[in-house]
Order: C-alpha cells, then structure tokens, then sequence
C-alpha cells in the first residue's frame, strides 16, 4: 500500500511540477532548436544499411503529433537480423504534445511485456555508458527485444519520471522543452533472447554518435 500511495505521489508531483513549468512558459516565446530533417539521416552507417524505409501513417500522426519522425529497417552482413529504428523528434511538449512511452502503446498493439528494466550501452567514444530501457514483447508465437531512451540537451534518459523532470527544469533554466524518443526494436529468433539483445546494443552503439547531429543539442 505504501509502494501505490509513494507512487501516486511522485506522478502527482510531476504532473504539478509541468503544468507550473508549462504556466511559466506562455508569458515567454519558447527557444526552438534548429535541427536537421530526420529523413537526411545516413542510410548506411558502420556497416549497417538501410533495408527498408517505412512511414508513420496520418492516422497515429495525429496522435503522436510529432514534429518529425523516422522509421526504418537496417541490415548488416553477416547479422542475421535487422534493427528497426524508430525517431520522434518534438519541438516543444506544449499543447499536449510529448513522446509517448513504449510501454502504453505497444501492449495497445496486441504485445505484451514479458521483463521491463534498464540496460546500460557502452558507446564507442564516451567515458560513460548510456542508460536505456530494456522492454521485451511478446505477441503469439512473436517476441522482440526492445531499446528506448529520451534525448534531449546532451542528455539521454531512460526513466519516464526523470525525463518529465528534466523537462521541467529545462522549461525554466532554458526555455526550451524539445526532445525525442529514439526506439530500436530487434525480433528474437526461436526463444534466444540473449542474440537479439546482443544486435540491438551493437546497432545502437553503432548508430548513436551519428543520430545525435540530427537530435537536439
């Protein structure tokens, strides 16, 4: 019970936290980044090569109501799997726009969470790894293994909570609001878990350095 009510609280918190942040923002025009088109992202990065290009419906567009967006499959030789790349760039989270979570719209689409925690990626380059989340869905015979974080400002963060946080102070300190959400989604083949995994972080740690040019900063 106390678990629920410390719960209930921090959301509550948060939810105060926006909306004073957000009240503080209308009397000031927000600084907008300037950034590049998600679609001139490289088709061919470390060996990984674009598979397919695919597009977000008008439909879930309308409700995403994001700025910009890429989604595409890559491949690479000698993988026996491909990496999905999902990106959801927002310019600001004004006027109900915000990313929405993995993990309320997937088990929307018929999948569901088998294991739900964080995984740190090492990122060829940087001193400290990245924290991200480790989500995998099952849906039928179907299973996949799936990585996601929020970027904005130099900073990637795994946690729901702490983004909305974050939001908020940058809201006040820097009058901006912009992030994104960046997915990868690898499928697992029979019930091997551990080799999805192993090619999602690969992508990831391929594809990171070069997608931050194309996210805010």
């Amino acid at each position: 019970m106390q678990d629920s009510s410390t719960k209930y609280l921090r959301i509550l918190s948060i939810a105060l936290l926006a909306q004073a942040a957000l009240f503080y923002g209308t009397s000031r025009g927000e600084d907008v980044p300037d950034v590049k088109p998600l679609q001139a992202f490289s088709r061919e990065v470390d060996g990984w090569f674009l598979a397919k290009e695919g597009y977000v419906d008008e439909e879930t567009q309308a409700v995403l109501k994001a700025d910009d967006t890429m989604t595409r499959s890559y491949a690479k030789l000698g993988r026996p799997l491909p990496a999905h790349l999902f990106v959801a760039f927002f310019k600001t989270q004004k006027n109900g726009k915000a990313p929405h979570s993995p993990k309320n719209c997937m088990p929307g689409s018929g999948w569901e969470p088998s294991r739900e925690d964080f995984l740190k990626v090492n990122i060829p380059g940087m001193t400290e790894p990245i924290e991200v989340n480790r989500y995998i869905i099952a849906k039928g015979t179907e299973k996949s293994v799936v990585l996601y974080w929020y970027q904005s400002r130099h900073r990637v963060i795994a946690s729901e909570y702490k983004a909305k946080i974050m939001t908020v102070a940058d809201a006040v300190r820097y009058n901006r609001t912009d992030t994104a959400l960046v997915r990868v989604i690898v499928p697992v083949p029979g019930n091997d878990e551990a080799s999805a995994e192993k090619i999602a972080v690969e992508f990831v740690q391929s594809v990171f350095v070069p997608l931050r040019q194309y996210l805010p900063s």
